[in-house]
Formats: structure tokens, sequence, C-alpha cells
């Protein structure tokens, strides 16, 4: 077992999305910080900061520039972020005339938090797109189902009478809520981040709104003040997070105790036992709940990190590099865990 399930190699087959991990990996942590670097020269030199052939400069230097990442773990060992000896790097590769207007004006943070939220930007509709599935999963399972009964189970105990169409409902309806909640939230959360050393822009003077609302535009973020000790977007995103998973938590314990009786539910699919060969075990069910739990017990930790001292927080920046990349994967494989387990619904109800 690795440090993480979410990329072993045989466990994330169950616990991993390959799509939204990709976003997380160094080579497009790396190109995004690039395009930040290249979009700020670009915006920079239209506002008169650095003169447009330095822009020039970066941006030939840029679009052929590799770095060594074995001076950059070094750099990440000694400094605690990749950006000083990225940046220093670039500023050779760029040479000794042009070089000091990279970066002007920005700080280490500035690179990495708006680096986050280009790849997030992508992840966020992939989310969506699966989101969207389960949804529609769900209403073929109405459709088809949805006339037969059940019965009802309140405190684990036989109630009344009811639909498919009723629990079948109780499953959809909060994705349907979750969806509604990730518009209004990505309006908040997918912004630039540019302050400069301390959130201030000091070195931009009057032109500092300018050139990060034109460093937005560029990047295809949206505009906001700083926010480097301000947490609370991402807070708010793991929260969506768990409660994405947690909803999907449900529908796969239900699906697990309908599945102890032959009678409510037929699944195609189900895991096999080395020892007991007759067993059909409701492997994606059990994840489901496992990642629901999972997503719910990390989220504290987010809410931890909420906690940043004056200006800028080493140790709570840390704690969301620590947890965030996790759940958001633990998220993308409930979906499509969920996505699955739904088509393989061969029949509920009677």
């Amino acid at each position: 077992m690795t440090v993480s399930p979410f990329d072993h190699p045989l466990l994330s087959g169950l616990l991993g999305d390959e799509e939204t991990a990709r976003h997380f990996s160094v080579e497009a942590e790396i190109a995004a910080m690039l395009a930040f670097e290249h979009a700020l020269a670009q915006a920079e030199a239209e506002n008169g900061i650095i003169a447009s052939d330095a822009a020039d400069a970066i941006t030939s230097a840029l679009s052929s520039f590799r770095p060594d990442t074995a001076l950059l773990r070094a750099g990440v060992a000694k400094d605690g972020v990749m950006v000083p000896e990225l940046v220093r790097q670039i500023r050779a590769a760029i040479g000794e005339r042009h070089g000091a207007s990279a970066h002007f004006g920005a700080t280490s943070q500035d690179v990495i938090d708006t680096a986050l939220m280009l790849r997030l930007k992508s992840v966020v509709e992939h989310l969506g797109l699966l989101l969207t599935e389960n949804i529609l999963r769900l209403t073929t399972l109405e459709d088809r189902f949805g006339s037969r009964g059940l019965t009802g189970m309140t405190r684990m105990q036989p109630a009344i009478p009811i639909r498919v169409s009723d629990r079948v409902n109780a499953w959809r309806a909060p994705l349907q809520r979750h969806r509604e909640r990730l518009v209004e939230q990505a309006v908040r959360l997918l912004v630039v981040q540019f302050g400069g050393a301390a959130g201030t822009l000091e070195k931009l003077g009057d032109k500092g709104p300018t050139v990060r609302a034109a460093l937005a535009a560029k990047l295809g973020l949206g505009d906001a003040p700083q926010w480097q000790s301000q947490r609370d977007a991402l807070a708010d995103f793991a929260g969506w997070l768990s409660l994405v998973t947690g909803s999907l938590g449900k529908f796969g314990q239900d699906i697990a105790l309908m599945a102890l009786s032959v009678v409510d539910i037929k699944l195609s699919g189900g895991g096999g036992s080395s020892a007991m060969p007759h067993k059909q075990n409701p492997v994606k069910a059990e994840a489901l709940v496992a990642l629901a739990r999972f997503n719910a017990t990390q989220v504290s930790g987010m809410h931890q990190a909420l906690v940043h001292e004056q200006e800028r927080s080493g140790a709570a920046w840390t704690l969301e590099w620590l947890l965030l990349p996790q759940m958001v994967v633990a998220t993308a494989a409930s979906l499509r865990l969920a996505a699955e387990l739904a088509g393989q619904i061969e029949s509920l109800g009677r």
C-alpha cells in the first residue's frame, strides 16, 4: 500500500479517478504556474509596468522552458515552496537583460494559489459533468421502476409501503441541489490570487487592480481582491465535496442494505470472494460509504486551515495541500462509482 490509495497502482482502480488526478500531477502544476508567469508578463507590459521587449523575451523563454525538477525538489525542501527556485530558473532562461522583469510584483503564493484555481477550473467542470450523469442515471431508474412497490424502512425496521420513485427521489434530489451549489460556488472559488509580498501589490502602485483584472482575464479566471489569508472559498468547496460524497454514501448504503435480500433489488457485476465463490459483494456500494466517511473526516482539517496567522501562514497553507487533492479525487471517484452502480441495477422493487 502506498501513502495514498488514490494513486495506488492497484487500489486506484476502485478509489481513484484518472481524469481528476492528472490535474494534481507535478506536470499540471508546473504548467499552470508557467501560464501564470506568461499572463503576468503580458498584463504588466500592456499597463506599462514592464517593457514590451521584456514581455516578448519572457514569452519566448517560457515557450521552450523545461524546469530542472531535481532542483525544484531541493528548493521545496529549503524554501517550503517550489516558486523561488522555479523563478530563478525562468530568469536564467530569459537572460540577464530581461530576467528581472519576470515575476515582477508577484510572490510565491500568487503563483501557487492561482495555479490551483486554473486546475480546479477543469476539475469543477469534470465534477459537474459526473454529477449530471448521476442525476440522469437515477432518472432512468425512476422511469423504469418508479411505479413498483417497496417496503419503507424507518430506523432499520419495516414501516409502510412506498414506491420505488420515493426512494429514488431521496437519492436524486440532493444531487440536484449540489449541482446548483457548485454553480454558485464556482463564481467565488475560481478567481485569481494576486497580492504581492503582503497582499498590497505595493510594487505596482495605483495600477495594481488594473493589472490584476487583466491577469485574471488572460487566465480565464474571475477578478477578485487578494485573498491569500482568506480561505473561506476553499473551505466552502471542501464542504461541498463532503456533501456530495455524503449523499452518494447514503445511496451506496441503501443499495448495500437492499442487496441483503434478492426481493427488492437485482444487481449485475458484484464483487467476488476468494473463499466463497457464490457471493456477489456490493463493492461499489461499500466504497461509496467509505469515501463519504473519508471526506467527512477531511473537511474538518480544511476548516482548521482557515486559521492563517496575519498576512500568510505556511502551516495552514501546507495543511490544504495535504487534504484538498485527496478530497477532490475521492469525490470524483465517488461520482464515477455511483454512476456505475446505478447502471448495474437490473431490477428495483416488486
